[in-house]
């Protein structure tokens, strides 16, 4: 099982601009309150959210086609590289989410993109954002338009949720860690 430690290693060899340190971030918090959603383990969920985007730095025209070997040879078990494999189902990947852990990645890395862009306009940032403001944006579609929707949906129907309480999820999980993440707000009114 991949752990936090060797995924904090592994990322940090590929990964170094700051926007992507804090998307990988953002999706690691989110997979973490999934994990406790799904009854299964924190740390791991986290790990896999945390490496999802090994290679996208160094290969944003071929993500996920420099994963599997190199995680693999680092000694990520083959599980794990699947289901980071799987998140790109459908737009850079033929690997169709089937887990729970699969799933969730699919659908939490998109989403994170809205609930990020969402808390970075509030005076508070993320810890007083609601679902109920949350969803207000989320239905516009101009707001954070590269977002997909119809990915996000497609994942949360795979998971048998509704955006709505996958969303909550996350939100909730990124919250504790909001000046980490950038999210804690400017204070202003």
């Amino acid at each position: 099982m991949l752990s936090l430690e060797r995924a904090a290693e592994l990322n940090a060899t590929m990964v170094s601009e700051e926007h992507l340190i804090i998307h990988a971030k953002n999706v690691r918090y989110a997979m973490g309150a999934m994990a406790e959603h799904f009854g299964e383990n924190r740390e791991h969920w986290e790990a896999v959210g945390l490496l999802h985007d090994y290679d996208y730095e160094k290969y944003p025209e071929e993500h996920l086609q420099h994963t599997k070997e190199p995680l693999l040879s680092a000694g990520v078990p083959e599980e794990d590289v699947r289901a980071i494999l799987s998140h790109g189902w459908g737009i850079c990947s033929d690997v169709e989410p089937k887990s729970n852990l699969e799933k969730s990645l699919f659908t939490v890395d998109e989403l994170t993109g809205i609930i990020q862009a969402c808390a970075r306009m509030r005076p508070n940032g993320i810890s007083d954002l609601e679902i109920k403001s949350f969803m207000k944006k989320y239905k516009d579609k101009k707001f954070a338009a590269k977002c997909d929707r119809e990915l996000i949906e497609k994942g949360c129907a795979m998971l048998g949720m509704e955006v709505r309480e996958v969303a909550e999820i996350c939100i909730n999980g990124m919250k504790p860690h909001a000046a980490e993440i950038g999210l804690e707000g400017t204070g202003a009114e």
